[in-house]
C-alpha cells in the first residue's frame, strides 16, 4: 500500500468513525453499545434540526421570492426541469415526482426530471460528454418561462452550471441549491435563487436541501392559490 492509499484509507476510516462512533467502540456491554446509538441519533437529529433553522434564517424572504416566481412560472404554463447528480439526482426527480404528483391532493404541476430518462443520459454522455447532458436537454425542453432548479452539496458540478448558463439564455427562472459555501453555482450570475445550506457533511445537506425543496413546494402552492 502506498503512503497516499494509506492516508486515504486513514482519512475515511476517521470519517466513518465521526460518523457512526459505536461501530468503532470496544465496550462489550450491550446496554452502553445501545446507549451510545441513541446519543448518535440524538446529536445527527441535533444537527439537522439546527442546520435547517440557520437556512430558514439567512433565506426566509428568498423562499417566498422564488416560490412567487415559480408560481407566476406555473400560471403563465412553465414547466419544472429538474436536475442533479448522484444523490442529488435522486433529490431533483424526488422534487419533480413532488409537483408532478403530489400525494396529499395539491393541484398537479408540469415537472420532470433530466435524469428520469437513462437512453437520452447515456446517449449525451457516450456521443458528447457528461459536462452537456443536462445543457443538451435544457436547449430541447426549455422555453421562456420555464423554471430550471439544479442540485449539488458542492456547487462545483460542471455539467449544472452549464445548465444554469443554458437555462438563463432561454429566459427561464433558474434555482439552485447547494451546500459548503455554493462553490462555484455562488459565482453564476445566471442562478436567479441560490440557496446554500451552509455545512461540511454531504448527509447534513442533502438533508437539509429537501427540506428547501419541499419549503418551495408548499411556498408555491400557496402563492398558487392566493392568486
Amino acid at each position: 500500500m502506498t503512503r497516499d492509499s494509506a492516508a486515504e484509507d486513514a482519512a475515511g476510516t476517521e470519517a466513518m468513525e465521526s460518523l457512526y462512533p459505536f461501530l468503532y467502540s470496544r465496550e462489550t456491554d450491550l446496554a452502553a453499545v445501545l446507549d451510545q446509538v441513541r446519543q448518535s441519533t440524538v446529536d445527527k437529529a441535533r444537527e439537522i434540526t439546527a442546520l435547517r433553522a440557520t437556512v430558514l434564517e439567512q433565506d426566509r424572504t428568498r423562499l417566498t421570492e422564488c416560490a412567487d416566481a415559480m408560481a407566476a412560472a406555473f400560471t403563465m404554463g412553465g414547466r419544472l426541469l429538474t436536475f442533479g447528480n448522484g444523490g442529488s439526482s435522486t433529490d431533483s426527480q424526488d422534487m419533480a415526482s413532488l409537483f408532478l404528483n403530489p400525494s396529499t391532493g395539491e393541484r398537479p404541476l408540469p415537472a420532470f426530471g433530466l435524469t428520469n430518462d437513462i437512453a437520452v443520459v447515456t446517449a449525451l454522455c457516450n456521443d458528447i460528454g457528461f459536462d452537456v447532458v443536462f445543457a443538451r436537454q435544457v436547449e430541447a425542453w426549455g422555453q421562456r418561462g420555464d423554471i430550471a432548479v439544479g442540485l449539488s452539496t458542492s456547487g462545483n458540478s460542471a455539467n449544472l452550471l452549464r445548465a444554469f448558463d443554458a437555462a438563463h439564455e432561454r429566459g427561464m427562472v433558474t434555482v439552485g441549491i447547494a451546500g459548503y459555501d455554493g462553490g462555484k453555482m455562488a459565482e453564476l450570475d445566471s442562478i436567479d435563487y441560490l440557496f446554500v445550506v451552509p455545512s461540511p457533511s454531504v448527509h447534513r445537506i442533502q438533508e437539509a436541501q429537501t427540506t428547501v425543496y419541499h419549503a418551495l413546494w408548499e411556498l408555491t402552492h400557496a402563492a398558487l392559490a392566493a392568486s
